[in-house]
């Protein structure tokens, strides 16, 4: 019989203010760990985490890698106590300010419970919500310990992550990991996902001549590195389908089953409401079977930009002398990021020899279960705070760190996240709420209760 939790709502409420003037001080610094000129920014979001953490008891540092520091945190109540290590990421995307209705992203605003800023959902809100639960959870001793891992560098693929957890394992052990940086499919049907897709990305780079010339004086006989790429592209992948033309490309892809399919489409899926959520005119299928299976286990072949000659107003007649596309792939479970670039950069390179294929990164798929006393742990958690049974997912976004913690912790994943398709991850005008802040407090309460049970 689970205990109860004296007071929950009432401290939920009172504790609202201090997480809208926390998540206002996290946003605002723009912690962007894609651009190099950002590290004093970094610095400071990750002294602030620090600070953060103590004021609930933690002992907390800023801890150097190869890169970014990554903040951790450690709460030992009773070594015989179970411990939970909480996960999230504090760095965020790039933003650009002209596509933001405010023109400000990172000021944060607080619109009656809807908090808007570059951060908010992605992933500093749920940060700080996960955090408000573990204060909750010390001050009514429920009987767990607790670590955290808050890193800086995720957006960028966890380049130094790895190393730097296998370097410092022995201070995290753990029974288990909580994770809170995923989505929800929609508002009304929470989602727990047990699996993420893999990323590889590479660039493809073409030049033939020193310069752009004149096309009427060259246009005919001279190459067009911008159209041969294209067409080496088209070569690639079927732009209509999405399936990737290469031979042996899906050879190592492990399927969805039809009862993880059933699972997905539990998740209360809306083929129309997708179409409008992501601003689309429409999309490459119409069944929600068809759209799940390709956004949740399907690996794919993404053109993520293509430059190279004139862009500027108007047309300017010149041949380019060079160009570049930029593209990834996600990769599903069983899926190797350097042998599957070796097949893309083999069958590019038969077919065209002057094209220069190069590797940037890779972060492998991660595949957990939607089974056993964990994965109970958080239905029940789930159905607590939102009233809703949810539905276990996968999610085609990657979380790099989640390898390195199944691969050095040795111990269960666990995946609460609680943003929503609305609230615009890596998007303009991204922001979360106090609805779901509210209910993810309550939410990781009753899951630290249920694991601390757990031997």
């Amino acid at each position: 019989m689970s205990r109860s939790f004296p007071n929950l709502d009432e401290y939920i409420n009172s504790v609202r203010l201090e997480f809208e003037d926390k998540l206002g001080q996290f946003v605002e610094i723009p912690t962007i760990s894609m651009e190099p000129e950002r590290r004093p920014d970094i610095e400071r979001g990750g002294d602030l985490a620090v600070d953060f953490l103590k004021s609930v008891g933690v002992e907390a540092e800023k801890a150097p890698t190869a890169g970014y520091p990554c903040v951790i945190g450690h709460l030992i109540r009773d070594k015989n106590y179970p411990t939970v290590t909480v996960y999230n990421h504090l760095d965020v995307q790039p933003a650009n300010p002209e596509e933001w209705e405010s023109k400000k992203p990172f000021t944060f605003f607080n619109k009656d419970g809807r908090y808007e800023g570059r951060g908010t959902t992605d992933d500093k809100g749920p940060a700080l919500t996960a955090l408000y639960a573990v204060r909750y959870a010390v001050e009514n001793q429920i009987p767990l310990n607790f670590r955290f891992l808050w890193e800086l560098e995720e957006e960028i693929g966890s380049p130094n992550f790895d190393l730097f957890l296998k370097n410092r394992k022995e201070e995290f052990n753990t029974n288990s990991v909580v994770v809170s940086d995923t989505i929800w499919i929609n508002r009304q049907k929470p989602a727990v996902p047990y699996g993420l897709r893999g990323l590889l990305t590479f660039t493809l780079n073409l030049e033939t001549g020193s310069k752009d010339v004149h096309s009427g004086l060259v246009g005919g006989a001279a190459r067009n590195p911008i159209g041969e790429l294209s067409k080496i592209i088209a070569e690639c992948y079927d732009a209509s389908t999405g399936e990737v033309k290469i031979p042996g490309f899906y050879d190592d892809a492990v399927a969805v089953t039809e009862e993880q399919l059933q699972s997905f489409l539990a998740a209360g899926f809306d083929v129309d409401r997708f179409i409008k959520v992501y601003g689309f005119n429409s999309i490459r299928f119409s069944s929600a079977a068809d759209v799940l299976k390709a956004i949740m286990s399907r690996p794919t072949f993404e053109v993520h930009g293509i430059t190279g000659g004139y862009s500027g107003i108007g047309v300017k007649t010149i041949v380019p002398h060079q160009a570049q596309a930029k593209i990834s792939t996600r990769l599903v479970p069983n899926m190797d990021g350097k042998k599957t670039f070796e097949l893309i950069k083999d069958f590019i390179e038969k077919r065209n020899p002057d094209i220069k294929v190069n590797f940037l990164s890779a972060a492998p798929p991660y595949l957990g279960h939607f089974d056993g006393p964990f994965a109970d742990a958080a239905r029940e958690a789930m159905q607590f705070a939102f009233g809703e049974t949810p539905a276990f997912t996968r999610e085609g976004g990657t979380i790099g760190a989640c390898v390195s913690m199944q691969k050095y912790l040795n111990a269960p994943l666990i995946f609460l996240g609680l943003s929503l398709p609305e609230h615009g991850y890596h998007e303009p005008n991204e922001n979360y709420d106090w609805q779901q802040a509210s209910g993810g407090i309550k939410m990781f309460v009753k899951y630290f209760d249920k694991i601390s049970k757990l031997k």
